[in-house]
């Protein structure tokens, strides 16, 4: 189901609580409102649509990989970038890391252990900011 994006800030900055396999039909949401916005978004976090759990859904290359629970282990290489949103406004600058490794859960609920790059990367780090409250 296609979710309305969540534009509030003050909602937008409450942490989110750990997902559990009661989720994957919000997975399949996000999944479903990314493909809607493909054009002007490539990433979305539970709470855009409403729901302050720990799921994101991002298009790794083209490819759409939806985490559970992720979290960044790893992460080398910073660099300034700049940034829009689709819940927010314009754009902004903040520091993001070219190369990390992410534990997360699957769609299966099978821990996963990945590292990610370039663009990918730099996706993964805006929606973990999302699960966070870290508004750029």
């Amino acid at each position: 189901m296609i979710r309305p994006i969540v534009k509030d800030p003050i909602f937008l900055q409450l942490r989110s609580e750990a997902a559990t396999r009661k989720d994957l039909p919000l997975a399949q949401d996000l999944l479903d409102t990314l493909e809607a916005h493909r054009d002007s978004c490539v990433g979305l976090a539970a709470n855009m649509v409403g729901e302050l759990r720990r799921v994101i859904a991002v298009s790794a290359n083209g490819v759409p990989l939806v985490m559970f629970n992720p979290e960044i282990r790893k992460a080398v290489d910073p660099f300034e970038a700049e940034e829009g949103c689709l819940s927010l406004p314009g754009a902004r600058k903040t520091v993001r890391f070219r190369t990390i490794t992410v534990r997360y859960q699957d769609m299966s609920f099978s821990t996963v252990t990945k590292t990610f790059s370039g663009w990918t990367a730099q996706i993964i780090q805006h929606e973990l900011d999302h699960c966070d409250g870290v508004l750029i």
